[in-house]
C-alpha cells in the first residue's frame, strides 16, 4: 500500500467517530488518505481471512477480534469504547412504546443476524428479559416469532426501523444518535442492557507506518472525546 493511503476496516456503528478521527488524523499528516470500509465485523472479518488489503481492523466485539489474532493475521487488539444497546422504534407514533409491546400480536421487529455482533448482543437481551416477570411468560420466544428479518449490520437494522418497515429493532445507542428525529428510542433497563466492547488491532501483513499511529490516535484523548461526542462509553 501506499505509505500516504492508511486502509481502515470498521464496524459499521462506528461511522461518525471514526469518519471523524480521520478527518483529524489526516490534518495532524498532511498529504495522508484515510480509506475506510465500514461493514459489519464478521463481514470485515472474512474479508481480511480472503486477503482483503488492510491495515486497521476495529471491530464491535472481542470473538471477531480474537479469532483474528489466533490466526496470526492481526497484532495483540486493546479495547477503546463500549457502546449501549437499546431499541429503536420508527419516529412519530410506533405501535412499540415499551419493552412489553415487542412481543405485542402483529409487531414486525428486525434484528441484525447472530453473526453479527449486534444480533448476537440483541439475543443475548432477549435471553435476560425472558427472566423478567413483569414481561410474561415466553416473552423472548414471542419476540423471536416477530422478527421479520435479519440484516447483515446493525445500521442495515437502524435504516429499517427508520423508513418504518419495521416496528422495531435492536441497535447500539450510537446508532439511535445517528438517526436522532427519525427514531425513537427505548433503554434497556439495569440488569437486561448488554454493553458491547470494542477492539482495534493493526494487521500483521500491514506495511505502512500509519497503521499504529492511528490506533494510538483513537486510543489517545482525542480521539477517545471524538467518540465520547458520538455517545460511546469509554
Amino acid at each position: 500500500m501506499s505509505r500516504g493511503v492508511l486502509v481502515v476496516f470498521a464496524a459499521a456503528s462506528l461511522t461518525e467517530a471514526f469518519q471523524d478521527i480521520g478527518a483529524a488524523f489526516e490534518r495532524a499528516h498532511p498529504g495522508v488518505k484515510v480509506e475506510f470500509n465500514f461493514a459489519g465485523s464478521q463481514v470485515l472479518r472474512a474479508q481480511i481471512e480472503q486477503g482483503a488489503p488492510a491495515d486497521v481492523f476495529a471491530s464491535a466485539d472481542l470473538l471477531h477480534a480474537d479469532a483474528l489474532a489466533a490466526s496470526g493475521r492481526t497484532r495483540p487488539h486493546r479495547a477503546f469504547a463500549r457502546n449501549a444497546l437499546v431499541v429503536v422504534t420508527p419516529g412519530g407514533s410506533p405501535r412499540v412504546r415499551s419493552l412489553r409491546d415487542l412481543a405485542a400480536p402483529g409487531v414486525k421487529v428486525v434484528l441484525a443476524a447472530a453473526t453479527v455482533p449486534a444480533g448476537r448482543y440483541a439475543r443475548k437481551a432477549l435471553e435476560r428479559m425472558d427472566g423478567d416477570a413483569s414481561l410474561g411468560a415466553g416473552f423472548a420466544e414471542r419476540v423471536r416469532a416477530a422478527v421479520v428479518s435479519e440484516e447483515t449490520s446493525v445500521r442495515a437494522v437502524l435504516a429499517k426501523v427508520a423508513l418504518g418497515e419495521a416496528d422495531a429493532g435492536f441497535v447500539y445507542a450510537t446508532d439511535a444518535a445517528a438517526a436522532r428525529g427519525r427514531v425513537a428510542v427505548i433503554a434497556l433497563p439495569e440488569g437486561l442492557g448488554v454493553v458491547a466492547t470494542y477492539p482495534i488491532a493493526v494487521l500483521t501483513r500491514s506495511t505502512s507506518p500509519l497503521a499504529a499511529a492511528f490506533m494510538e490516535e483513537v486510543l489517545g484523548a482525542e480521539g477517545q472525546a471524538a467518540l465520547r461526542r458520538r455517545g460511546f462509553l469509554p
